[in-house]
């Protein structure tokens, strides 16, 4: 019910804006006489390039504000948190916003993302930042970095402590079951 309110309200924002950016644009210019001197006054926008601004300002502000529901609070609950290790010595440090629950800041590259979680059907944890794209999808043996829109991962490979003391565990498991179980005839 609240994201329906809020895109009433955008919609009627921007419809109120749109015929403000109109009657400016329709306003009768003043004429004023002005000096050699004195500097050339900038240009108004367009009513197009005010209509684009206003509509791209009051979509981030919609995207920001829009509350983490109990399904995204519960998947982020499940993402494992801290510095990941990656492919050719790559990293990317993955850490919660404590001002803001269930919101995380992914760094890679001298890079923040801002991310929520996202349901999946498979079960993988999924972060993504709806602006630029960026996808950080945790998998039991490992997570990446995607940009969706490129259609290429970041980097690959990753693993955080808790990952990789799963796999050290299935390799010792794996290793201790073929030397003592034994072989039928």
């Amino acid at each position: 019910m609240r994201n329906i309110s809020i895109r009433i309200l955008a919609l009627a924002l921007m419809a109120g804006l749109g015929a403000t950016a109109h009657a400016q644009a329709d306003a009768p210019a003043k004429s004023t006489k002005s000096s050699k001197a004195a500097k050339k006054a900038p240009q108004p926008a367009s009513s197009h390039e005010v209509l684009s601004s206003q509509a791209k300002g009051l979509a981030l502000a919609i995207d920001t504000s829009e509350a983490i529901n109990d399904n995204q609070l519960g998947i982020a609950a499940r993402v494992l948190t801290g510095k990941a290790q990656c492919e050719l010595d790559r990293s990317v440090d993955v850490e919660p916003l404590s001002e803001k629950p269930g919101y995380f800041q992914v760094r890679f590259k001298n890079v923040s993302y801002y991310m929520v979680p996202e349901e999946t059907t498979t079960g993988a944890v999924k972060l993504i930042e709806k602006r630029s794209g960026v996808i950080w999808l945790q998998i039991p043996t490992k997570s990446m970095l995607l940009d969706s829109r490129e259609g290429h991962r970041l980097v690959d490979a990753c693993t955080l402590a808790e990952q990789r003391a799963a796999l050290n565990a299935v390799a010792a498991a794996a290793d201790s079951g073929a030397t003592t179980t034994p072989v039928k005839n």
